[in-house]
């Protein structure tokens, strides 16, 4: 699954840091660290000593973590490295965590430099363990993971596999994303929580036999960064995906649909227990009639010519604005080649919308299947705003700024 619409940027001015502890998984936390530098966190590490059995310090230093601490008694640790992340960093995010500081943490152990920093903590801590499944479903292991739950830690489950003793079952390191998106809520403001939102994504496939379909560029970029700025604002969310492929939380509702009827019965389906909608599924607005008996057609049997009759499928937005009751907030996009600021009037005038979000398309910097894209923003209070083009994370963030603020 494609994951780069988690890769927000805006996290300039704050602060990780990470306790790394002896897992043969110590390795992937070299490639967590760099996104979370590519996010304008600044990174600060601390390397247990078992941990520096399996990466050093230097790849830590080298990859931009400062500072990179690995003793209670170590030159670089004498000016109270103990309680340093208290004072600076705004999550501590304990990855891999083997069985051994689960229990530390667990009893508020301080025997160690990164044990001794988690006591002193203060803020949200990320865990995310990495053991084999002997050690992860022991009573002990689980009776200290279910403490520091009901304490306020932000577990991220391991996954099932292949372990590299051989053995399988669960204990391996969650997917990196899991942890990564994980780290980046505990750093976001929840500003959309206790919100329920729907976000749409993707294409609709209008087949007309058995083998062939009707359909659109969309990759669903655009929602998929929708929906992601919102989970990691704080919303519980809702995506209705056509046949697309986008990771996401597991508390992420995922809705899969295929044709433009399936999606419309999906978001009408939804849309009454949401506080806010933004439906950016490019859905067909014709379907062709499929084959007689669902076969499929032959060329030698069609003639020179193929004739198709299509039929205009369901307004999605438009059902959902006759049906829009007071406090909901409904947010379509008018995707263009020509006339785009009119177009995108009428369009919020006839769906009922509270925003339009209007791109243009049929460039290769905008639009469907780029990873920017620029927009004209028209609210149903007069206000509209052009933002010129910019990663679509970044349109992401700005489009819930304006529903809220609407």
């Amino acid at each position: 699954m494609t994951s780069t619409h988690c890769d927000f940027k805006g996290y300039s001015g704050r602060r990780v840091h990470l306790g790394v502890t002896g897992s043969v998984a110590a390795f992937k936390v070299l490639s967590l660290l760099r996104r979370l530098v590519a996010s304008g966190a600044s990174v600060g590490v601390t390397l247990t000593t078992a941990a520096q059995r399996f990466v050093t310090p230097l790849s830590f230093e080298a990859l931009g973590a400062d500072p990179v601490y690995t003793d209670m008694f170590s030159p670089e640790a004498a000016n109270f490295a103990h309680l340093a992340p208290a004072q600076a960093a705004d999550v501590l995010a304990v990855v891999p965590a083997t069985a051994d500081i689960l229990a530390r943490l667990s009893c508020g152990l301080a025997g160690d430099l990164l044990a001794c920093q988690a006591l002193a903590f203060e803020g949200p801590v990320v865990v995310a363990p990495a053991m084999n499944p002997r050690l992860w479903k022991a009573a002990a292991t689980q009776a200290n993971w279910a403490t520091l739950c009901s304490r306020g830690v932000i577990g991220v489950m391991p996954d099932c596999g292949e372990m590299a003793c051989g053995e399988s079952g669960q204990g391996r390191l969650a997917e990196e994303d899991a942890i990564f998106t994980a780290i980046l809520k505990a750093l976001t403001p929840q500003d959309l929580a206790g919100k329920k939102v729907l976000v749409s994504l993707g294409p609709t496939r209008e087949y007309f036999d058995a083998a062939r379909f009707w359909s659109n560029p969309s990759t669903g970029r655009m929602g998929a960064c929708l929906a992601m700025a919102a989970w990691l604002r704080g919303a519980s969310v809702t995506v209705v995906s056509g046949p697309v492929s986008w990771w996401f939380p597991a508390d992420v509702t995922v809705v899969p649909v295929t044709t433009a009827g399936q999606m419309h019965e999906a978001c009408l389906a939804a849309w009454p227990a949401c506080d806010m909608a933004v439906m950016t599924a490019a859905v067909a607005d014709f379907s062709p009639v499929p084959h007689p008996g669902g076969g499929k057609f032959k060329k030698d049997a069609a003639g020179k010519e193929l004739t198709l009759t299509f039929s205009p499928t369901h307004d999605i937005l438009a059902a959902m604005g006759q049906k829009k009751r007071a406090g909901q907030k409904l947010v379509g996009f008018c995707a263009e080649t020509d006339n785009l600021l009119e177009n995108a009037k009428g369009k919020l005038r006839r769906k009922n919308c509270d925003l339009i979000v209007a791109n243009p398309i049929g460039r290769a910097d905008a639009g469907f299947a780029a990873s920017d894209n620029e927009a004209i923003v028209l609210a149903a209070n007069g206000r509209d705003e052009h933002w010129e083009s910019a990663p679509k994370t970044e349109i992401a963030w700005k489009i819930w700024d304006s529903t809220i603020r609407f």
